[in-house]
């Protein structure tokens, strides 16, 4: 009997553990820990946000994996430790014979003076807060700001700032409302390459909206950005994304490198040590172009079908090993019905290669349909 152990109930670890669980024996034992009861899916924030979606509808149960043969553990990761293969979590200790780490990127808000003025709407508990707090808004100056990178999902800060336009204009106040994001990058998501990054400069540009990149954030106390090189700018509202970091207990039992996350190999996700896997956020992921691969829910999916698959290979031992080939895609919300869509191989040489279609209504179904498709398949 094999005991494989899944760190972590986010989009990576749901999809590995009930691949594992369709692939293997019943012999064979699949083991889920979270700290959390829920998944929630993460790319429906934003609609909460708008108060188009209820927390209910954007979440579910991590113990309905059981009833698909999943033992799904509630309790939080507290040690690794490789030389002996256990972990040690709040419930106890568990033994493994492969272990798939996808605990993904924890936000690190103290680390930024003032942070409490901020809203992080990248957590479920915050995109209701700045859901109230746009209700009540009546004007002023809203400023959508990224900490420090890297940060998980590229393309939602400038998502936020399109839907809040939206919001403000049906509400009637966007000509009372002076817009902004501040980013340390140079472009929006710049690992996609100069012409995505343009193309929605352009549209972040022609909404009225200020793009300002290359910001390093330093505080935000008394609601007044301050960054790197002096410059300062009040805001009456708030949207940051905090700066990211991977959980101590990865650094603790040394899976972390320079980057302070898990080095890997790209393709078969496979860590420093024998049996030990990381996918999704928590991994450093070099791309050829020398760039690391985005931190996107997209990626830790295809990652997590690629390393199952390849540990039945080895459990069973038959079939043959497969290869992460870096695809990715993204949709774009801009507001009013209407999405863009990215989507392009990441791992081509000499760098990556993306495509931006023209925004449509179709986009925007098509994440609503990718949602539903979610929610239902993997529970």
């Amino acid at each position: 009997m094999a005991q494989i152990v899944v760190l972590g109930g986010g989009f990576g670890g749901v999809v590995a553990a009930t691949e594992l669980r369709k692939k293997l024996g019943k012999e064979h034992k699949v083991v889920l820990i979270d700290k959390s009861r829920e998944h929630i899916f993460t790319p429906s924030l934003l609609w909460l946000v708008l108060d188009e979606r209820k927390p209910e509808n954007i979440k579910k149960d991590l113990s309905i994996l059981n009833k698909k043969g999943v033992e799904y553990v509630n309790a939080e990761v507290q040690k690794i430790d490789p030389a002996k293969k256990t972990v040690s979590t709040s419930s106890g200790e568990i033994k493994y014979d492969y272990l798939i780490i996808s605990l993904g990127a924890e936000v690190a808000k103290d680390a930024i003076p003032g942070y409490r003025d901020g809203i992080n709407f990248y957590c479920l508990k915050g995109a209701e807060v700045l859901r109230d707090e746009l209700k009540r808004f009546e004007g002023g100056k809203v400023a959508v700001v990224v900490a420090s990178t890297p940060f998980k999902c590229p393309a939602a800060p400038y998502e936020a700032a399109l839907l809040i336009d939206a919001y403000l204009s049906k509400k009637g106040i966007r000509n009372k409302t002076e817009m902004a994001i501040y980013t340390p990058e140079p472009l929006p998501m710049p690992v996609a390459g100069p012409v995505l990054g343009n193309s929605v400069k352009e549209l972040i540009e022609s909404r009225g909206i200020s793009f300002n990149p290359q910001k390093k954030l330093v505080s935000m106390e008394n609601k007044e950005l301050s960054f790197e090189g002096g410059e300062k700018v009040k805001a009456d509202l708030i949207a940051w994304v905090p700066p990211h970091k991977a959980p101590s207990v990865v650094k603790d039992c040394g899976l972390t490198g320079e980057s302070g996350w898990i080095p890997v190999d790209g393709k078969t996700m496979n860590t420093q040590f024998e049996n030990v896997y990381a996918i999704g956020d928590i991994t450093a992921n070099k791309l050829p172009s020398g760039m690391m691969l985005p931190k996107a829910g997209v990626f830790a999916h295809g990652q997590a079908e690629v390393v199952a698959h390849n540990i039945t290979v080895e459990i069973n031992k038959t079939g043959e090993l497969r290869e992460y080939d870096g695809q990715g895609s993204c949709f774009l919300e801009m507001g009013n019905g209407f999405a863009g869509f990215a989507s392009g191989n990441f791992y081509a040489e000499p760098k990556p290669v993306v495509i931006l279609k023209n925004p449509g209504r179709i986009w925007h179904w098509g994440k609503v349909a990718f949602e539903k498709w979610w929610l239902w398949k993997w529970f």
